[in-house]
């Protein structure tokens, strides 16, 4: 299947499963900001079209919390910096200082799940971002809006969290105006539910109708 359009079909990564619900896995990932007080761009890596899951799909850097990590927030934190260092070559000094945005769990009818965290970040001073060439391939910058009107012509491909998480980053100006936001805010699970209705399958978020 390929990456849904706004609400449309679940993408890569997002088949259904027929059997019981299996439980998410703890994962982390880091929305890369740049843009200080007059603007705000984030940080997508390509996926590389070999990888099982997700192929050839434009992400935030991330990937799940491995056992030596431990378990909550500290443990997810950690995931975060170790995750964005091997996807994007960017070290963040100090994981106590990752802004929490959001908490999204794959919906149960998903083959593959995770209970992702998504925190927020600045790009360190003197640092570039650099993929790896294997589990990343390519990487760029964007506004929110220039993400999504890529995406929507068909020209970047990606996945429906990705989607949403950009179109809630695009009513913030600046990269100071949305860590002064996400400081302030409580952070609430969102776990989105797939509705089939024949053929096609309908992706609804907690408050919609029908979910």
């Amino acid at each position: 299947m390929r990456a849904p359009q706004r609400g449309g079909a679940p993408g890569p990564g997002e088949e259904h499963n027929p059997g019981p619900p299996s439980t998410p896995r703890q994962a982390a990932t880091v929305i890369l900001l740049r843009g200080g007080e007059h603007a705000l761009e984030v940080l997508l890596v390509k996926r590389t079209p070999k990888a099982r899951f997700m192929g050839g799909v434009w992400v935030f850097p991330g990937g799940a919390v491995d056992a030596q990590e431990g378990d909550g927030d500290e443990a997810q934190r950690a995931a975060a910096v170790r995750e964005l260092r091997e996807e994007a070559s960017v070290s963040l000094p100090d994981a106590a200082q990752l802004v929490k945005f959001s908490r999204w769990i794959t919906p149960a009818v998903v083959k593959t799940r995770f209970d992702t965290h998504f925190f927020l970040a600045e790009l360190p001073a003197g640092q570039e971002p650099a993929v790896d060439g294997q589990e990343c391939v390519d990487l760029g910058w964007f506004t929110p809006q220039g993400a999504l009107e890529e995406h929507d012509a068909g020209q970047l491909p990606l996945v429906f969290p990705t989607i949403k998480h950009l179109e809630q980053l695009g009513a913030f100006a600046s990269v100071t105006e949305l860590l002064a936001h996400a400081r302030g805010r409580t952070v609430v699970p969102v776990e989105p539910r797939i509705v089939l209705e024949g053929e096609v399958a309908r992706i609804l978020l907690p408050g919609e109708e029908g979910y």
